[in-house]
C-alpha cells in the first residue's frame, strides 16, 4: 500500500461507512440469523490465532473475564429499568 492509498482510506466518510456496516449486518442477520455473527466471530478468532498463535494469553483471558463480569453486573442493574415485554 502506498501513502496515497492510506490517505484515501483516512479521508473517506466514516459516517457513511458506519451506516453501510450497520446495513450489512442487518441484512446478514435477517438472512442467516445468529449464525452470521457466530461465523464472523469464528473467522476473527482464526485470524487472530494465525497472526498471534499464543493469543489469548492468561492475562488477556483474566481481563476478558473481568470485563464480562462487569458487563453482566451492569446488565443486571439496568434490567429493572425496562418494562417487561409480553412475548406472546
Amino acid at each position: 500500500m502506498d501513502s496515497a492509498h492510506a490517505g484515501d482510506f483516512m479521508k473517506r466518510s466514516w459516517e457513511t461507512m458506519t451506516v453501510l456496516e450497520g446495513e450489512h449486518w442487518a441484512r446478514e442477520f435477517a438472512q442467516r440469523g445468529q449464525r452470521a455473527t457466530l461465523d464472523a466471530a469464528v473467522l476473527l478468532w482464526e485470524h487472530m490465532r494465525r497472526i498471534r498463535p499464543d493469543w489469548p494469553s492468561d492475562a488477556e483471558r483474566r481481563d476478558d473475564l473481568a470485563h464480562h463480569i462487569d458487563l453482566k453486573g451492569a446488565i443486571d442493574r439496568a434490567s429493572g429499568a425496562f418494562p417487561a415485554v409480553d412475548a406472546r
